[in-house]
């Protein structure tokens, strides 16, 4: 390989010579790459089967200086729990027939930290935020909003124009899975929660808890015990729990990443599922189906929610500027968790 050859290896491919290869004007091959109005299906494949022979990527930081840089930012809370790899997956759907990607952030449930990401993905230009789980408060997210085009999921305030919301009905949840324990015969059911003042998903799913107790009659059963998702505290807390002299014959956890743990901690203790006690989820993740967990969960459709969250946030960088909520209606999957005899 000569020296030239090298040279060209290393060096980027420029417009103008995707033009020259295309066969048209440099201002096409723009008005493809900011897929203006009124460019034909022929011009956009003649121009990109160009891009693909050549190799041409276009610079994020050029394209900024352009107004997009066709990059959105995607912030989760951890990467631990398997729901947010399919709210992932209908992201990654959503864009894949678009210009613009997904780049990532791992907030690792704190304020803080989810604040200075922000701030780093606004830094960088991108055109637009996806919050899942978000920490912050309502100014915070407000302040965002009027910054970047925003879309929160798992975010419950239907009288926010700034920005849109997506979300399961989680009240709905909690009740479905509290009337369903009822039915199978349990009495004493608690829920196991999250310590937090900001997460509107669990005063929701907290709400539907409560209603199906009160609905059922077990008002004055009602027992919910708060804890970080530290596993080491989740483990001490259904320890307790269980060892209790009036323990709960049922345990309804706010997520599947904290229910799997409680059944690690009943087996250990030697306790029977469902017999001695039922448990049950929230996001039917795939480890749900798994023979040895066999848990109940409600699901809430991740890859839905990704997808419809993507929708909403092109929709707002493309100019939309009414708020959207949209709501996906929960459903319960029974599994051998709950479903005693």
């Amino acid at each position: 390989m000569t020296s030239t050859e090298k040279d060209k290896g290393n060096r980027r491919v420029t417009i103008r010579e995707v033009a020259e290869d295309a066969g048209v004007s440099v201002a096409a091959v723009s008005k493809v790459l900011r897929d203006a109005y009124g460019v034909s299906d022929t011009l956009r494949a003649k121009v990109r089967q160009s891009m693909d022979a050549l190799g041409y990527r276009p610079l994020a930081a050029a394209r900024g200086m352009r107004g997009q840089t066709y990059t959105i930012g995607l912030v989760l809370p951890d990467i631990r729990n398997p729901f947010f790899s399919d709210i992932m997956t209908g992201v990654n759907n959503a864009l894949e027939r678009t210009q613009y990607r997904a780049l990532i952030g791992i907030s690792q449930s704190s304020a803080t930290g989810e604040m200075a990401i922000v701030e780093a993905m606004i830094d960088r230009q991108m055109d637009g935020i996806i919050l899942i789980g978000a920490t912050e408060d309502r100014a915070n997210l407000d302040a965002i909003a009027a910054r970047k085009p925003l879309v929160a999921v798992g975010h419950h305030e239907p009288d926010i124009t700034t920005f849109d919301t997506v979300n399961n009905n989680d009240q709905q949840g909690g009740q479905l899975v509290v009337r369903q324990m009822v039915a199978a015969g349990y009495k004493r059911i608690a829920m196991i929660g999250l310590k937090s003042t900001t997460s509107t998903i669990l005063a929701e799913r907290e709400i539907g808890y409560r209603r199906g107790m009160i609905e059922a009659g077990l008002g004055s059963a009602i027992n919910i015990v708060q804890e970080s998702q530290t596993l080491r505290d989740v483990q001490i807390t259904a320890r307790r729990m269980l060892q209790a002299p009036n323990r709960p014959d049922a345990i309804f956890c706010w997520t599947d990443f904290i229910a799997l743990e409680v059944i690690s901690v009943a087996t250990e203790l030697g306790l029977r599922i469902p017999e001695d006690v039922g448990i049950a989820g929230y996001d039917n993740t795939v480890y749900c189906d798994f023979a040895q967990n066999g848990l109940s969960s409600i699901d809430q459709s991740g890859e839905l929610l990704g997808l419809q969250a993507t929708r909403l946030l092109i929709e707002r960088i493309q100019g939309r500027s009414q708020a959207e909520h949209f709501v996906v209606p929960p459903r319960l999957v029974i599994r051998r968790s709950t479903s005693p005899g």
